[in-house]
C-alpha cells in the first residue's frame, strides 16, 4: 500500500448536506483520509422528493468557499443574478432596493442542486468514502469512536482521529457533547413558521422580473420569492404559527391572499396555491447556540450542528 495512505490520518464526517460535503472536499485537500456518513440516501440517485427546501441566495461569502474548492464557476453559472430586492406593496405597486452597485448582486441557487454538485465533487477525491443510509447511534469524542448503523441493520464502531460533526441543528454529535462539563447549550424556536410555494412559469417565461429576489413585507409576516432556472420561483412565506393555523379550508387560504397578496394570485394560480399550501405543513425554525465548538482534538462542531440560524441571517 501507498505509505501516504496509511500516514493520512482518519476524519469521520458526520452528515452529507451543505455543510458536510463541503468540510469532506476541504479535508480532503489536506491529505486526510475523509468517511461521510449520511443518515439519508444519496439525493443524487432517490427517486422521490423529500419534501420542501427554501432556496439558496449566495452571497460573495458562500461563493469564496466555493471558490477555494474549485466549484464556484461551476455553481454560478446554475444560478440566477438578483441585482436588487422588488418590493411589492399591498397596494400593488413595485420598487426596487439595489444589493450595491450595478455590478454587483446575489444568486438564486438550487439548494438541491448545490449539495448534489458538492456530494459529487467530494467523491471525486480517492480519499473520501461516502457512506449512506448511515446513522450515528453513539459518539464517544473521549475514545475518538463513533456507532453507526447502516442498511444492514448491524452496529458497526469505528474510531478515527477526528469527528467533526456536520449533522444540524438537531446533530446527535453535538448532543453527546453535551454530556461533557462546562458544555454550553441554548436554543430558541421563532415564533414563525415557514412554508413553500411555486409561481410556474408563464408562456414559457419567468411571470415576473426575474433578476430581483421578491419580498411582499405585511407587518408580522412576509412571502418572498427567488427565480429559478426553469422559469418558475419559488416562493416562501414567513408567517406566525397562530395565523397558519387559523387557514383550514380552501376558502381560507384564498381569502387570505385576495387580502394580503392580491398581486400574487393569478401568479401562482387559486389551485396550485390552495395544492401547495395543504401539500405540507408549515416547518418551524430554529436557533442554536453553543460554546465550545469542540472536544479537545478529537471533535468539532460546524454548520448548523455549532450556530443554527433563522434563513433570513444566512452567509
Amino acid at each position: 500500500m501507498d505509505s501516504s495512505v496509511i500516514q493520512r490520518k482518519k476524519v469521520a464526517v458526520i452528515g452529507g448536506g451543505l455543510v458536510g460535503s463541503l468540510q469532506a472536499c476541504f479535508l480532503a485537500k489536506r491529505n486526510f483520509q475523509i468517511d461521510v456518513y449520511e443518515a439519508r440516501e444519496d439525493t443524487r440517485v432517490a427517486n422521490f422528493t423529500r419534501g420542501r427546501s427554501i432556496n439558496l441566495a449566495l452571497s460573495h461569502r458562500g461563493r469564496q468557499a466555493l471558490k477555494a474548492v474549485g466549484l464556484e464557476d461551476q455553481i454560478v453559472s446554475q444560478g440566477i443574478p438578483m441585482r436588487a430586492r422588488m418590493i411589492h406593496s399591498l397596494s400593488g405597486k413595485k420598487s426596487t432596493i439595489p444589493y450595491g452597485t450595478k455590478s454587483q448582486y446575489i444568486l438564486s441557487v438550487s439548494r438541491e442542486n448545490l449539495n448534489k454538485d458538492l456530494l459529487t465533487a467530494a467523491e471525486k477525491y480517492p480519499n473520501v468514502k461516502m457512506h449512506f443510509n448511515h446513522r450515528l447511534l453513539k459518539c464517544n469524542p473521549e475514545e475518538r469512536m463513533i456507532t453507526v448503523l447502516g442498511s444492514d441493520k448491524v452496529p458497526k464502531d469505528v474510531t478515527c482521529d477526528l469527528i467533526v460533526g456536520c449533522d444540524g441543528a438537531y446533530s446527535t454529535v453535538r448532543s453527546h457533547l453535551m454530556k461533557k462539563p462546562r458544555f454550553d447549550y441554548s436554543q430558541q424556536y421563532i415564533p414563525h413558521g415557514y412554508m413553500e410555494l411555486t409561481i410556474p412559469p408563464k408562456n414559457g417565461d419567468y411571470a415576473m422580473e426575474p433578476n430581483y429576489l421578491h419580498i411582499w413585507p405585511r407587518n408580522t409576516f412576509m412571502m418572498i420569492a427567488l427565480p429559478n432556472m426553469n422559469k418558475s420561483f419559488t416562493c416562501t412565506l414567513f408567517m406566525p404559527f397562530e395565523e397558519f393555523e387559523k387557514l383550514l379550508t380552501s376558502n381560507d387560504v384564498v381569502d387570505f391572499f385576495q387580502k394580503y397578496f392580491p398581486d400574487a394570485i393569478p401568479l401562482i394560480g387559486e389551485k396550485l396555491l390552495v395544492q401547495d399550501f395543504f401539500l405540507l405543513p408549515a416547518q418551524p425554525m430554529i436557533s442554536v447556540k453553543c460554546s465550545s465548538f469542540h472536544f479537545k482534538s478529537h471533535c468539532v462542531l460546524l454548520g448548523d450542528a455549532a450556530h443554527a440560524i433563522v434563513p433570513f441571517f444566512g452567509q
